[in-house]
């Protein structure tokens, strides 16, 4: 696709969350980030799509803090130079890891409590009142509250990386891969409640190989390949792109790994 940028139909949303300006990650003389460009407004779905070894998780590190960067990322109206991760959470952004990284041998509500500690040692005592609403979004986690979170299937655990993100209240919230590794109900459920967060007021970044799934929920997508932005442009727009459908979307596409399941 090279990196053929769609500048006539740049993100420009009144209310900034996130804006990323020439973001560059380099591991040792490989740049796997170059110059990146991105915004998320406020309620905003932005997607990033992409092949394998794009640069879409590295991008989230790097904006997240957990990698070193170069560029200006600006949060919230604040512009961070070093982004640092638990700066980050404590202003109100969150990372759902593609890995999940949970406590298995902790109950999913110890684990669901985990995620609020940032804001316990801030002062706030709303934590009863946030788990509830966690239950409510995913009535499974309720009935396995006691259960060891080692124990969950597949869903369930991506399930619990969310509520668990989710008790920070953060502003935005960043999903790598969410729907890797998860049966085809599970990932339209996954994506049900990516929608529900959005009428919630929560501003989502998400990063998915399931292109034909992000693109539906989205309001604005990126491609990114070879750690450069390809193209950008209104979601609704870029499913249908010839470009796009021929790389992403379509039967004979070359990225298959990026059909829906």
């Amino acid at each position: 696709m090279g990196n053929e940028m769609n500048t006539n139909a740049a993100n420009t949303p009144k209310n900034k969350v996130l804006e990323i300006q020439d973001l560059c990650v380099s591991y040792g003389k490989v740049e796997a980030l170059s110059n990146a460009n991105l915004v998320v407004g406020e309620g905003q779905i932005v997607t990033v799509i992409g092949p394998n070894g794009a640069g879409k998780t590295t991008m989230l590190s790097a904006i997240m803090g957990v990698l070193g960067s170069r560029g200006q990322v600006q949060f919230d109206g604040s512009i961070e130079s070093v982004p640092e991760v638990e700066r980050m959470v404590a202003r109100g952004m969150n990372l759902v890891p593609e890995k999940r990284e949970l406590f298995g041998e902790m109950t999913v509500e110890d684990n669901l409590t985990l995620g609020a500690f940032q804001r316990y040692r801030m002062g706030h005592r709303d934590q009863a009142k946030t788990m509830e609403e966690v239950y409510t979004l995913f009535p499974r986690l309720k009935e396995r509250r006691g259960q060891l979170a080692g124990t969950l299937s597949g869903g369930e655990r991506q399930m619990l990386a969310v509520g668990r993100a989710l008790m920070a209240k953060p502003k935005l919230l960043m999903l790598d891969e969410p729907s890797l590794g998860l049966a085809p109900l599970i990932v339209r459920e996954i994506f049900r409640i990516i929608a529900e967060l959005r009428k919630r007021g929560v501003s989502i970044l998400l990063v998915e190989q399931n292109a034909r799934a992000a693109l539906q929920v989205a309001d604005y997508a990126y491609v990114l390949e070879t750690g450069a932005i390809a193209m950008e442009g209104p979601a609704v727009q870029l499913r249908d792109d010839p470009r796009v459908i021929e790389a992403y979307l379509g039967l004979g596409g070359k990225h298959q790994e990026m059909l829906a399941t």
